[in-house]
This record gives structure tokens, C-alpha cells and sequence, in this order.
């Protein structure tokens, strides 16, 4: 990639309101992030809404500097250094930050996430299954928090990756800054926001993804009800990958989240032996999905969205309200081909009336 296509693709997902979604159909549709640029304009306009403002060439340089002055480097997704697994994503980060070796994100990796007020006794428990998971050749995937993230990075070692909330430069628990800095300098550090960026309640479930996505599988130690791990949790079930979970007692509220996984069919999980038995195949000679014929960023090349005549995009418009819908849904009840739907979407994106919400819905603002 060259320079010029770096930054104009920083500032188009830099920009407001373009997402993940609307930033990969883009260039599906466009080519190039240059070209997607000059188009938004009319794409907005079809929308009904304002131009949005793409984000200025100096304060993406800017970023660029920043990013190159604290040792870091940037993935795009498309490119053949973005991690395979996490492309596969409908709306896998178009841009990721990392400090450290990149190569750990196409070994075999397992997710562990858990409670930030762990018990001593998961603590350690966590700790040790993670240096055997390492020591075995896989790699762990965690989120630098509190409690269990924390007791597996550093069971791990230098085998882990910390996926991060906030900007690459960004500390956060502050307590974990020294633990931060070791995963960046021996193992992988990944952040999604911008440099300078303070996580914020919102930026966790995007985060979140992230750690599912780059996984095989997702181990659980414990967590309450309604717990950020357990939407990790459910995110690697919708992305087709393993759910693992650690049983608890009954009477601990910190284990009621992963034996209701167990409970819902997540694997039960008593030591490395299961957890690598759900990430490795049986039979060594079958093909590892990582190295494989399938491209490390196959899922890039989905069809591009098609542009829609007066009438099919009133049909769409018609079809949508305040509560969140299915893409699917609206596919089928407008009767139209999935790019054309797509396209009006983006246009309604890109307009500022359409909001995205989780397992592909879309509604009306």
C-alpha cells in the first residue's frame, strides 16, 4: 500500500459517520478510499442528509506521525498482514493499531476473558491454564483488564495479545501500564481507536469483538450475568467460533454467568487438554483454516453494492422505522437484490439517518 492510499483510507474511516460496514462497502463499490471520497458527496445527498465532513489531511498525517513516534504501525484491512481471522468479520476494523510482532495473530489463538473482581482461586487458575495453553504452542487473546485478563496475559508470556479499549498509547487499568508496555516490547499489542484515545463505556463492545474474532475460541472464567465476557462470549458464537467456559459453584454470583454458558452448550472446560482439543483438529492432516487455500482476507471481496433507481429506494425507506430490523429481512420483503438494498443503506449512513445496531439490524434514526 502506498502512502497516498494509507491516507486517504485514515481519513475516510476517521470520518464521523462512517463505520466498519460503511467504510468496506465503500471500497468494495469505489476502488479506492481517494475515489469513495469524491463520492460521498452525492451518496449523502441521495440520502437526504448532510455531506458529512471527511476528516482533514493534516490531522490525519498527524496521526500518522504520532502513531510512527511510539514504535507503532498500522493494519488495513485487504492487505495480507491484516489478521485472517478478524477479516472474516462484516465489520472487522479497517484500520487496526499494533506495537509489537504480528506475526502471533495467525497461530493458533484462544480467547480468555473473565471477571475484572475475580476470585484469587480463578485467578490462578486462569494464570496457569494460559501457560500451559502457551507452552503448548497457542497463543492467548485477552483485553488487559482487571482480574482474569490479567492473570492470562501473564500466564502467557510473551504468546499473548492484548487488544486494547483505547489509543495504542493509552494505559488503561492504569495499574496494567507496566503490563501494557511488556505486551507491546515481547508480544502484540492491538488498539483500534486513534492515538490519544481514552476508553470510554461505549468503546468495550467494540473491543470485545475484536478479541472473539482474532480467536479459534473463547474460554470464559467467570462472570456474572450480563457481563462483558459473556458478550465476548456470544460474539465468537456468532462469528462460528468455539464458546468454552470454566464451571463455578452454584452459589458464587461470579459463576453463574459460565455455567449458564455450559448450561446453553459451551464446552466445559477443566484444564489446556480441552481447550486446545476445541482449537487444534483431531486428525493433523486436515487443512488449518489459517493456512489453507482460502485468502487471508476472503470475506474483502463481497460483491459491491449496487446504485438504486427513485423507486427502489423509497421501497426501502418504507420498509424502515425506529425499531431495529434485519438487513436480511429487508432484503426479503423489498423483493430487491442485496446490493441495491446495501447501497441504499449506505446512502442513509452516510446521510446521518440510519443507525447500525448488533447482529446485522438496521433502523431509522
Amino acid at each position: 500500500m502506498d502512502d497516498n492510499d494509507a491516507l486517504a483510507r485514515l481519513r475516510l474511516i476517521r470520518t464521523a459517520s462512517i463505520g466498519p460496514v460503511s467504510f468496506r462497502q465503500l471500497i468494495a463499490r469505489f476502488g479506492t478510499a481517494a475515489a469513495a471520497i469524491e463520492a460521498l458527496p452525492d451518496l449523502a445527498r441521495r440520502g437526504g442528509g448532510r455531506v458529512p465532513a471527511v476528516t482533514d489531511t493534516g490531522v490525519a498525517l498527524r496521526e500518522m506521525e504520532a502513531v510512527a513516534r511510539i514504535g507503532a504501525r498500522y493494519l488495513f484491512l485487504g492487505r495480507d498482514d491484516y489478521p485472517p481471522l478478524l477479516a472474516e468479520l462484516s465489520d472487522a476494523p479497517p484500520v487496526l493499531t499494533i506495537r509489537g510482532d504480528r506475526s502471533l495473530a495467525s497461530r493458533d489463538t484462544v480467547a480468555m476473558v473473565g471477571a475484572r473482581n475475580a476470585s484469587a482461586a480463578s485467578c490462578r487458575f486462569a494464570r496457569g491454564l494460559a501457560q500451559e495453553v502457551a507452552q503448548a504452542g497457542a497463543v492467548v487473546v485477552s483485553g488487559l483488564a482487571r482480574g482474569i485478563d490479567t492473570a492470562a496475559h501473564e500466564g502467557a508470556g510473551s504468546a499473548t495479545i492484548g487488544v486494547i479499549a483505547g489509543g495504542i498509547d493509552v494505559a488503561y487499568p492504569p495499574e496494567n501500564a507496566r503490563l501494557q508496555d511488556r505486551i507491546a516490547a515481547d508480544a502484540l499489542l492491538v488498539a483500534e481507536m486513534p492515538p490519544g484515545t481514552e476508553p470510554r463505556a461505549r468503546h468495550f463492545p467494540h473491543r470485545n469483538r475484536i478479541i472473539a474474532a482474532l480467536s479459534l475460541g473463547t474460554v470464559v472464567i467467570e462472570a456474572a450475568p450480563r457481563s462483558g465476557s459473556l458478550i465476548t462470549a456470544r460474539l465468537a458464537g456468532e462469528a462460528g467460533r468455539e464458546v468454552m467456559a470454566v464451571p463455578g459453584h452454584p452459589s458464587d454470583p461470579r459463576a453463574q454467568g459460565c455455567n449458564g454458558l455450559i448450561r446453553d452448550g459451551a464446552v466445559l472446560v477443566q484444564s489446556a487438554a480441552d481447550v486446545l482439543e476445541q482449537i487444534r483438529p483431531i486428525d493433523p492432516r486436515a487443512v488449518n483454516r489459517l493456512n489453507g487455500v482460502r485468502s487471508p482476507n476472503a470475506a474483502w471481496g463481497a460483491p459491491p453494492p449496487e446504485d438504486a433507481s427513485e423507486a427502489e429506494r423509497r421501497r426501502i425507506v418504507s420498509l424502515l422505522g425506529p425499531v431495529p430490523v434485519g438487513v436480511d429481512e429487508l432484503v426479503r420483503q423489498a423483493g430487491l437484490a442485496p446490493a441495491v438494498v446495501q447501497m441504499v443503506l449506505l446512502e442513509l449512513e452516510l446521510g446521518g439517518r440510519l443507525e447500525r445496531h448488533a447482529a446485522g439490524r438496521v433502523s431509522l434514526c
